[in-house]
């Protein structure tokens, strides 16, 4: 699920803190606007409403082994959040800028975070429409080994299923980082969001699977969380094993009462959650499983290119 400063590095326990100018001096390259940069270099109009007001959108991507992982399904997730807000970009063929980017910062062995990201550009704050400065900016920075597994508490915060910004990766990420500082504060590594209905929805950055009865369960997009790109893979990985998985609405007994846990999102993969405020959840075939057949699909996405 993301991040508002780029570079984010992230840190063991998943928590995203803000660059600073050693991480941006360890960036050496970045693309913008058709220019490849210097981080230190790269700057935009501070009247760009993705500064002011977070106008903006964006897409975190895996790389391994300097390939982009399901980075596709992230560009045509982007392109249809650009027609939500009404915007129609002038954006390049990204696969082999991500390619070229990830040679250029010497990135071609183990994982790395690609972050694609557009701002809506200076404009009044009453127009929705793409400022002609606005800016599209790629950056590329190591990524660290996900751990196997995670723990969350319960948000004392909601999200708003009815948000015109529901389903959106927005630059505004303030309220996510929020609420993950509350969660370390208190001891976890990740929150869990309910929605304004009571359901389960999300985490603060990555979507939601529980196991019960041998069924693998979802938040549906109704409920407000991200369509995220690793939650559709790993829902047609379930297919293909012949797991049947659901999406509709979820109680948060639901989430305590499960068999199994897991989280999922672009840079961890697929992360067991083995512990929810006091209830534990021990390792599951199904999330097993499925870790497996997601290491696969990526293997294979490598092989492909």
């Amino acid at each position: 699920m993301g991040d508002q400063i780029s570079p984010l590095p992230e840190t063991a326990c998943g928590i995203y803190k803000p660059a600073s100018l050693a991480t941006l001096s360890a960036m050496t390259i970045l693309w913008a606007n058709g220019q490849w940069l210097d981080a230190l270099e790269f700057s935009f109009s501070p009247m760009d409403r993705g500064v002011t007001v977070g106008l903006g959108l964006f897409e975190t991507i895996l790389a391994v082994d300097g390939e982009p992982i399901f980075a596709a399904q992230h560009l045509a997730r982007l392109r249809a959040s650009c027609e939500r807000l009404g915007w129609l970009p002038n954006l390049p063929d990204c696969q082999p800028i991500l390619r070229e980017l990830i040679q250029r910062n010497h990135l071609t062995h183990g994982r790395a975070r690609i972050r694609l990201a557009i701002t809506g550009g200076s404009g009044s704050i009453h127009d929705l429409t793409l400022g002609s400065d606005h800016a599209v900016w790629i950056t590329a920075v190591r990524a660290a080994n996900a751990p196997p597994t995670t723990s969350a508490n319960l948000s004392p915060w909601m999200r708003n299923e009815r948000s015109p910004l529901a389903g959106l990766k927005c630059a505004s990420y303030a309220e996510n980082l929020v609420a993950l500082a509350d969660a370390a504060r208190l001891g976890f590594e990740e929150t869990v969001f309910l929605n304004t209905r009571g359901q389960l929805c999300e985490t603060a950055t990555a979507n939601l699977f529980v196991v019960k009865n041998g069924q693998l369960l979802t938040p549906s997009p109704a409920s407000g969380c991200l369509p995220g790109i690793t939650r559709g893979v790993v829902i047609e990985l379930a297919g293909q094993l012949g797991i049947a998985c659901t999406q509709g609405d979820l109680s948060l007994l639901d989430l305590q009462t499960a068999d199994e846990c897991f989280l999922t999102s672009s840079i961890r993969g697929l992360m067991g959650l083995d512990r929810f405020e006091r209830t534990l959840f021990p390792p599951g075939p199904l999330t097993q499983a499925l870790r497996e057949a997601w290491h696969t699909a990526t293997r294979r996405q490598i092989q492909s290119c």
